[in-house]
């Protein structure tokens, strides 16, 4: 049979070259699982889809939706794991189970961190997709590279987590929207309503990303067709958001496993949702209760509304997070610039952000809302996180923002592109030249200097980055692992350990330990997590006369303090 002309393969060549690049980034991600032991949300996470998937019940952390859940739970349950049902709400213990129980550890964890890499492919597709109306095909594919080597996205996409599916689903939603309300088409109404759906299914942090993302689209498109109010424009459409409203309604049923349930009967005359929805007294919270005792609803409602008020009640009582040398359970506005500042590659920032702002101009100039989308986007995200959140554990709840980076890198190379071929000759192209090839190569440092701890990544702006930032960013337990085959390696006899994190010490391969207590003093080996001194540093002053022996990993420092003389 002949080849098919080369005109013909033509079309299809960068949609090969954006599966190559998604494939690479997965390969980065899975490259990197067997030097590192599970972190700390991951056995939860576990947890909550395997009981789901296994027993049908979801009961673990009911704050996050399941469909990322059940993604990093099927590989498990394929290869024999099965839920443990240790008692709820917390589903740490029941992943930990799960994990160390039959001694499948390692393929565990590996089949569920398997589970995340579809949303890892999905995030650098996102970024070929927002950039592709401004640039070439190639230059698409830059953005898509971008994302796909960024450190940031690499370590949380090798983990069993939501965070990168979370960003992912997000972008998808948000495209979704913004095709939507360029084409007011009814099979784009479908698909808005089945990523909505997918999107809060994934997280619940979609709800005012998505929703707060889709109004500023909303009037971005309203401004750009001049049509003033913008209330009066959605009117127009109402019938394309009431088909995506219940598309999106009738996935998260499924998702959470399609049962109805009636929210109150004489046997429970309480019900939580509507008592947080509707009041605790009064004639509408009357109403409600009589409705809800004679309409059946969706499980989905209930477990969602639960979620959305214990997020609530956790953004209200805060996190305990670490910045700048302080620790505090209110958090700080500018927490994400600082981590962005810090955990995105420089030739990232510098290409990534004057595009940003190039984009900006063009569409007010040329009164062009898709343009303008982008930057207004990074901007509505990154202010609502700095905004709104007092749970500040990591540049993972903004990974969002770097597809949306990764196409202002783009943008501003496609027009240092176009401003060579113009003038290709004489000193300044010269120069231009010889600046982006110096950014590229050292971008590219980025990625093979830094593995395999994505994780840990800092850029050169930061000498020491337990200084800075910790929790996730640095240290999230995921070197434990690495401890486990140094202390082996040196024959150490036994440790005093302080640790934070979630995994099973006694079931770890450790020579016999002692977990240091508050302000205890110890002798011998000793090893302490930056997690662990970060959020007591009173307690480790002691050790401030002796240098680490070494730092196993990025995040644990291990000392050898000699035996007091006896009699001192």
């Amino acid at each position: 049979m002949p080849a098919p002309p080369r005109e013909s393969l033509a079309p299809f060549a960068p949609f090969a070259a954006l599966i190559a690049i998604a494939l690479l980034a997965c390969g980065l991600a899975a490259s990197t699982w067997s030097t590192f032991g599970h972190t700390w949300d991951e056995p939860e996470h576990l947890g909550s889809g395997l009981s789901l998937l296994d027993r049908g019940v979801y009961e673990y952390d009911i704050q996050h939706p399941p469909l990322a859940r059940l993604a990093l739970a099927v590989g498990p349950y394929l290869a024999g794991a099965r839920s443990q049902g240790t008692p709820p709400p917390d589903g740490r213990p029941e992943g930990i189970a799960i994990l160390y129980g039959s001694g499948h550890y390692d393929l565990y964890l590996a089949l569920a961190r398997a589970g995340a890499l579809p949303f890892l492919a999905l995030l650098v597709v996102m970024s070929f997709v927002f950039a592709r109306p401004f640039t070439t095909p190639l230059g698409a594919l830059v953005a898509a590279g971008f994302c796909a080597t960024t450190p940031a996205v690499l370590g949380h996409g090798a983990l069993a987590t939501l965070d990168v599916p979370a960003a992912a689903t997000c972008l998808l939603a948000l495209h979704a929207m913004q095709r939507w309300l360029q084409s007011a088409r009814t099979r784009d109404a479908v698909w808005l309503g089945v990523a909505l759906g997918i999107a809060v299914a994934t997280k619940l942090s979609a709800i005012p990303f998505v929703g707060l993302g889709a109004l500023a689209l909303v009037l971005l498109s309203a401004w750009e067709r001049n049509e003033g109010a913008p209330v009066a424009a959605a009117a127009r459409r109402i019938g394309g958001l009431a088909l995506a409203g219940l598309l999106a309604s009738a996935f998260l049923t499924l998702v959470y496993g399609g049962r109805f349930v009636y929210l109150t009967n004489d046997a429970h005359v309480y019900s939580q949702p509507l008592g947080y929805l509707f009041g605790y007294s009064g004639a509408v919270h009357d109403a409600a209760y009589a409705i809800g005792a004679k309409v059946p609803v969706p499980e989905a409602f209930q477990l969602i509304v639960g979620g959305i008020e214990a997020l609530s009640y956790h953004n209200q009582l805060g996190h305990p997070s670490y910045l700048l040398g302080e620790v505090r359970n209110s958090g700080w506005w500018y927490f994400y610039i600082v981590a962005l500042a810090v955990k995105t590659p420089l030739p990232l920032l510098l290409l990534g952000l004057p595009g940003l702002g190039i984009l900006g101009r063009d569409g007010w100039r040329a009164r062009s809302a898709r343009p303008l989308a982008i930057p207004v986007l990074f901007v509505v995200l990154l202010g609502f996180c700095s905004y709104y959140s007092r749970i500040n554990i990591g540049v993972r709840h903004v990974l969002v923002l770097y597809p949306l980076l990764a196409v202002g890198a783009t943008v501003t190379l496609t027009h240092l592109w176009r401003a060579w071929v113009a003038h290709p000759a004489g000193r300044k192209s010269e120069f231009t030249s010889a600046a982006v090839a110096l950014l590229l190569c050292w971008y590219s440092t980025a990625v093979t200097w830094s593995w395999p701890d994505y994780l840990a990544y800092f850029n050169e702006t930061v000498r020491d980055p337990g200084a800075v930032l910790v929790d996730s960013d640095l240290d999230w337990g995921q070197d434990l692992k690495r401890l486990t085959l140094r202390l082996k390696a040196l024959d150490v006899p036994s440790v005093s350990l302080a640790y934070l994190g979630t995994a099973d010490l006694a079931r770890e391969p450790l020579p016999p330990y002692t977990l240091l207590t508050p302000d205890q003093r110890a002798t011998g080996w000793i090893a302490v997590t930056q997690l662990a001194r970060v959020h007591a540093p009173d307690r480790f002053h002691w050790l401030d006369p002796y240098a680490p022996r070494e730092r196993v990993g990025k995040s644990i420092d291990l000392y050898f303090v000699p035996p007091r003389p006896a009699g001192s």
